[in-house]
């Protein structure tokens, strides 16, 4: 049996907003895949769902609704983020020309122990990951999950660098999603990078977890943790490792790209233009993962030889991990070209490593929706 226990403390989310948003998701039952709830001035509020939205209540939000919920909520910082203390929860605003608030996005943060079991084994090989994929498909419920891992089971020193306090919630107290890792909050999003390498300096981690490495001193000051020999954790924007080649600020992360003029000869030897692009220095990154959707994972094992067969016009060689209904999870090897470098095979012993660190993990855990409100329950029976 494979089992997920997720944490969202939804109760505390609608004790501050009002009543009838509470009475209205009662109706529709869906609180285990509710993602956000909107409020915007003079229209009615939504519940945003995976596959659809679907309006709360017959009137529009007023004034006095929108002051009574930042009445009950922490402050809002620079980046116009705030949160209740002790939950995972992220309430975001959008405000007018004179800086009054007239919207609020209350995002839904949830704890999902287990949810990292398709790629827990790439946790044990001590290597800095990268994890990619499109807004909401989870990268930072893997994120804290990781944490967790890294410091509970594994018995690391962990430190989250948290710039809006969404990986261990909001307050100085953090959320008990991260395990025993520790948490270092950001005053502000443009001082992350100095944080992160604060955390090193002065903590004495052997990892460190950040979410959203997206400006350039960011991407240096991950180059300089992994130089150091620390284990980075972490997120950045963008899809695909094209996506992340094509970017100018964040290239670095995968070693960055640099124009080389070649002699005739060896143009000529390498069947190549005189011109050509290669990567200018080691990946910042050992691993890849593109996160394409819950159940689905792309996974570049090496980033530099990934790298560099795109760079050659050649297809980077992958590994696919499919995770089924029943929890099956499912390797396919996407083969690349010998001329790149010898390809990556994938053993039984380590499918059956796999397997050994999947059930560890939910030996340890149980499945429930934690929604105390209408006592939602989900329990996935998984061979």
């Amino acid at each position: 049996m494979e089992t997920n226990k997720i944490t969202d403390d939804l109760d505390a989310l609608l004790s501050v907003l009002p009543p009838y948003i509470g009475q209205e998701l009662h109706r529709l039952n869906r609180h285990c895949d509710l993602i956000e709830i909107v409020m915007d001035l003079g229209r009615k509020a939504e519940a945003r769902f995976p596959d659809e939205f679907v309006f709360l209540g017959d009137s529009a939000v007023t004034p006095d609704e929108l002051g009574s919920v930042i009445s009950k909520i922490g402050r809002f910082g620079k980046d116009n983020r705030a949160g209740i203390e002790r939950t995972l929860h992220r309430i975001s605003a959008i405000r007018n020309r004179t800086n009054d608030i007239v919207g609020l996005t209350c995002r839904v943060g949830r704890a999902v122990y287990g949810t990292i079991d398709i790629v827990a084994d790439l946790l044990e090989l001590d290597k800095s990951i990268l994890l990619m994929g499109p807004p909401g498909v989870g990268k930072t419920t893997m994120l804290r999950e990781m944490a967790r891992i890294l410091s509970d089971i594994h018995k690391k020193r962990v430190i989250i660098v948290d710039t809006s306090n969404e990986i261990a919630g909001d307050g100085d107290i953090p959320h008990e999603g991260i395990g025993n890792a520790r948490r270092m909050q950001v005053g502000e999003p443009l001082f992350q990078h100095a944080v992160m390498i604060e955390a090193v300096e002065n903590h004495m981690p052997q990892v460190v977890v950040v979410d959203e490495i997206g400006v350039l001193e960011e991407a240096y000051a991950a180059r300089t943790i992994a130089e150091r020999g620390v284990q980075l954790i972490a997120t950045a924007h963008g899809n695909t490792l094209e996506n992340l080649m094509q970017n100018p600020t964040l290239s670095d992360l995968a070693g960055g790209i640099a124009s080389v003029t070649l002699s005739d000869e060896e143009a000529k030897r390498r069947h190549t233009q005189k011109t050509i692009l290669e990567r200018k220095a080691p990946s910042t990154f050992d691993i890849l993962i593109e996160i394409k959707d819950r159940n689905r994972f792309i996974i570049h094992r090496d980033l530099s030889r990934s790298a560099d067969a795109m760079l050659k016009g050649f297809e980077p060689q992958t590994e696919e991990r499919l995770r089924d209904e029943t929890g099956r999870v499912e390797v396919k090897i996407n083969e690349t070209s010998q001329n790149v470098y010898e390809p990556y095979v994938i053993g039984p012993a380590e499918l059956k490593k796999m397997e050994n660190v999947r059930n560890w993990i939910n030996q340890q855990t149980s499945t429930t929706c934690n929604s105390s409100m209408n006592d939602v329950v989900r329990t996935n029976n998984k061979q």
